[in-house]
């Protein structure tokens, strides 16, 4: 045996599953595996939010059918995996993926997120991050959940601190995007982070956290130990 340093032993070093793709309920939202029959609900959600893209990698879309033809290369694919999401008693109002799957490590990124601008900062949008993130870690035990985004997004930097992320560093030239290069910002919540993290969203979500008009009555970041 080495008398070097060495980082901790893993109780279950087993592969985990990759993730599949199910439906999601919470109280707030529900997810649904991306699909071409969500396309006119996303195309109407989408219309007059150009600027909602600018550091996707794909978007905006000009016609009905550019997106249709983004959503039937997607649905084939088995990295990333989209799905659509539906707040409580409403349309189709984004998506989101888990994406960069390493089953043999336990590690995977909760990405591409578009919320329409209906959507943004809402307990649909926070839930529909919980749900996947609690898939991945509680369900399919996955030991990290990863969150990146460009530098210059302040909106997804701002969501990833806010969810409990831990900031690890910059990827230089990580990217091109739209022709421009793209340094990325990236963010982890490890299995040892994952249970305060998961306490304080579920404390956040709660029925007792919202006035009868909907509106959180604490941050998010109070419920965190």
């Amino acid at each position: 045996m080495t008398s070097l340093p060495l980082g901790p032993l893993i109780d279950d070093p087993q592969p985990r599953p990759l993730p599949a793709r199910i439906c999601f309920q919470g109280r707030h939202v529900a997810l649904e595996p991306l699909t071409l029959s969500h396309a006119p609900a996303l195309f109407a959600a989408a219309e007059g939010a150009d600027d909602s893209w600018t550091y996707m990698p794909f978007g905006p879309f000009p016609t009905f059918e550019s997106l249709e033809q983004f959503i039937a290369l997607q649905i084939v694919k088995h990295d990333p995996i989209f799905w659509a999401v539906r707040p409580a008693g409403g349309e189709i109002s984004g998506w989101l993926s888990l994406g960069d799957l390493d089953a043999a490590h336990g590690a995977a990124e909760i990405g591409h997120i578009w919320f329409a601008p209906r959507m943004q900062r809402s307990a649909a949008g926070t839930e529909a991050v919980f749900l996947l993130l609690s898939y991945l870690a509680d369900q399919l035990g996955y030991r990290r959940l990863v969150w990146k985004a460009d530098t210059f997004n302040a909106a997804s930097i701002r969501a990833a601190t806010r969810y409990g992320f831990t900031q690890e560093g910059v990827l230089r030239a990580h990217r091109i995007v739209k022709g421009r290069r793209r340094d990325s910002a990236t963010y982890s919540i490890t299995a040892e982070e994952w249970p305060s993290r998961r306490g304080a969203m579920r404390a956040w979500l709660a029925p007792e956290n919202f006035s009868n008009e909907d509106a959180a009555l604490r941050s998010l970041a109070t419920f965190r130990t």
